[in-house]
């Protein structure tokens, strides 16, 4: 029987910083602003370039302070302020050539609209010494924790084979910014898995992928459907399958994630894709191998979730780490680019296409 004592939330700092918040939209409003009310961080100021849209955040969480523009909100943030960046991806390098030197930012997924904006970010932060991470917020959700934790402690020996498997009905008119975008589903859906895949196995040798849209979604030419398999060798077997237009009912969509080894396994279940933006109950399901014993699918109760308690631990992890509390920053833009990387190797391939058949 496995000691089911093990960590579930992320480490808070013992000094919280003050946040200053750079946009405010759907991602601040469901994640973002509830996970820092459950940590008690203190968002002391923000701004949006919908004027309505901030006082409609402003009233609904208590924002002490909303700024007219953003070298206002830069002005008035205090010295130890951490910037909460939260704007699409080709808005973030412009914004960060006007962060002060030094500073501490954390910016919300993708680094970039691709690769090259990418390397351009990173260029800034260098130039700036900006102590920045990417919200890749999937690596701090209490299921992902706890999985951490099992398999750190060798409980499912040599990892063979994971998978992350989403068939849902995504509901994509939550996010009109997305339509005219030529990369969607992989930049801003699959790039969770990437990251968080790579945060277990390292960076991948190469990708194969074929990233596609749905002739119910004509409009979102980003693509609603990807199959990524990412290249470790013979060992483990990592791929990401994603189906966002099943539109038959709740009964048999998909959202899971799965590790096997050599001693065991785990199946998690991420609710939040199924049913967005309410989800469904996650479920941790852990089977271990022992000698002599049938092996047995048993359940672990999770505390907390995705959304809001992931948005948790990517802050936490970079307050701790520009306090001095920390030796590392897991999401630092130096880690994100690799993912960055993967995720442009993946159109790559999915453009060059298939290798033809031999001739008969």
């Amino acid at each position: 029987m496995l000691n089911t004592e093990y960590r579930q939330s992320a480490q808070l700092p013992a000094n919280p910083r003050p946040i200053v918040s750079i946009g405010l939209g759907g991602i601040v409003h469901d994640a973002h602003y509830p996970a820092y009310k459950l940590a008690g961080f203190d968002v002391v100021g923000g701004f949006d370039i919908n004027d309505e849209r901030a006082t409609m955040m402003a009233g609904k969480f208590g924002i002490p302070q909303l700024f007219n523009s953003l070298s206002a909100a830069i002005k008035a943030a205090p010295k130890d302020a951490v910037f909460d960046i939260a704007v699409p991806g080709s808005a973030i390098a412009d914004i960060l050539r006007e962060i002060p030197q030094g500073r501490a930012v954390l910016i919300q997924k993708p680094m970039g609209d691709n690769l090259a904006a990418a390397r351009e970010i990173l260029s800034i932060c260098r130039e700036r010494e900006l102590i920045a991470a990417i919200n890749f917020q999937l690596r701090f959700a209490p299921f992902i924790i706890a999985a951490r934790d099992m398999i750190s402690r060798g409980a499912l020996g040599e990892l063979y084979d994971i998978e992350f498997r989403v068939q849902c009905n995504t509901p994509w008119h939550l996010w009109e910014f997305l339509f005219p975008l030529p990369r969607v589903e992989i930049l801003y859906h699959s790039i969770h898995y990437i990251d968080l895949l790579r945060s277990f196995c390292g960076t991948p040798h190469s990708v194969y992928a074929k990233t596609m849209s749905h002739p119910t979604a004509p409009d979102l030419r980003g693509g609603t459907r990807s199959m990524i398999i990412m290249d470790y060798g013979e060992n483990p077997r990592v791929n990401v399958m994603t189906n966002h237009s099943h539109a038959y009912g709740p009964e048999k969509q998909q959202s899971y994630l799965k590790f096997e080894g050599s001693k065991g396994a785990i199946q998690i279940r991420a609710g939040l894709n199924m049913n967005y933006p309410d989800g469904v109950p996650d479920r941790f399901e852990y089977a271990l191998l022992a000698d002599g014993v049938e092996a047995g699918w048993q359940t672990l109760d999770i505390r907390g979730s995705w959304f809001p308690e992931a948005f948790i631990g990517s802050m936490a992890s970079l307050m701790r780490y520009v306090n001095g509390e920390a030796n590392s920053l897991p999401t630092a833009v130096e880690d994100a680019i690799l993912t960055m990387a993967t995720v442009e190797a993946a159109y790559e391939s999915s453009e060059r296409g298939a290798t033809p058949l031999p001739a008969v």
